[in-house]
């Protein structure tokens, strides 16, 4: 198989008239431009060039090669030139933390289906185990609970943890509700909640010890369980949606911060990602239409 770099030397001695310029044509010695010349004969069957002449001349197979040669270098060219026209898209790994809501994470990855430049990798886990993965390269950005300190970061909102109710439950109809007023209700626990430490703390203090109906790792199905009246639980305010009732609960005045996390250090990948761009101001319209 004749290799394309033997044909672009050929074309180089072809246009120079001489294997010294050539060399110096392609930017590489003239024993290598001898050497693949010599190469591309043996492959042909037959010499290319008079050597005997002071100026470099081609013989009959040489002459014939021409035309060939210049048409194959000039498809390799319209290729390359073709492939550099459609740039490769960059894979975007996004962590999302499980305590993210819905809308947010749906606003933030419809940009960027379908999207030519840019395709998205999502990856779900506790806050905690996010910044890890982060740490080690495995995701470029997280999408969650901004952790204090961390200084690359987009902040989107900054939201209460509030009590959550059934839309018909008897505090519901509350400004502000008091642990005592939570004494023999029936309680859910939100396992990954960032803040469930602080809340079974809050609770304990106060010597309110409800009982715990179900526990699990899904907001959407606690959610859905305080709606149905099983009973109530401490969400961040995003959570909420029809059917829930949420009111400040006296005392525990936490907040959480939500945004982005990029990548340590100054790399610039998502400063050169137009995906990244498109993801940020979703989430910024997400959260605007959120807080109106």
């Amino acid at each position: 198989m004749i290799d394309r770099g033997l044909l672009r030397y050929f074309l180089a001695v072809v246009d120079s008239g001489s294997f010294s310029r050539a060399a110096a044509q392609v930017r590489v010695s003239q024993p290598t431009v001898s050497a693949a010349i010599t190469r591309l004969e043996s492959l042909l069957g037959a010499p290319l060039f008079d050597r005997s002449s002071r100026r470099v001349a081609l013989t009959p197979a040489g002459a014939r090669l021409v035309a060939p040669a210049r048409r194959i270098e000039a498809e390799f060219a319209e290729a390359e030139r073709a492939a550099a026209d459609v740039a490769p898209r960059r894979l975007l790994r996004l962590g999302v933390a499980s305590t993210v809501p819905l809308g947010l994470l749906e606003a933030v990855i419809a940009p960027l289906a379908g999207h030519e430049s840019d395709s998205v990798e999502v990856v779900e886990r506790r806050p905690g185990e996010l910044a890890a993965l982060l740490e080690r390269g495995r995701v470029d950005v997280v999408l969650g609970p901004l952790a204090p300190g961390v200084a690359r970061t987009v902040e989107l909102f900054k939201e209460p943890y509030l009590l959550a109710l059934p839309g018909a439950h008897r505090l519901a109809g509350l400004a502000v509700v008091e642990p005592d007023d939570c004494e023999g209700e029936t309680m859910m626990v939100r396992r990954n909640c960032e803040a469930l430490p602080l809340v079974s703390q809050f609770f304990t203090a106060r010597g309110v010890r409800p009982f715990m109906a179900a526990r699990s790792p899904s907001d959407e199905r606690i959610a859905a369980l305080v709606r149905a009246g099983l009973g109530l639980t401490v969400m961040p305010q995003s959570l909420g949606g029809e059917g829930i009732a949420l009111k400040p609960l006296s005392g525990f005045d936490h907040t959480r911060r939500v945004g982005f996390t990029l990548e340590p250090g100054e790399h610039g990948r998502l400063d050169r990602s137009e995906g990244f761009a498109r993801m940020v101001d979703a989430a910024k319209g997400w959260a605007g239409r959120a807080a109106g």
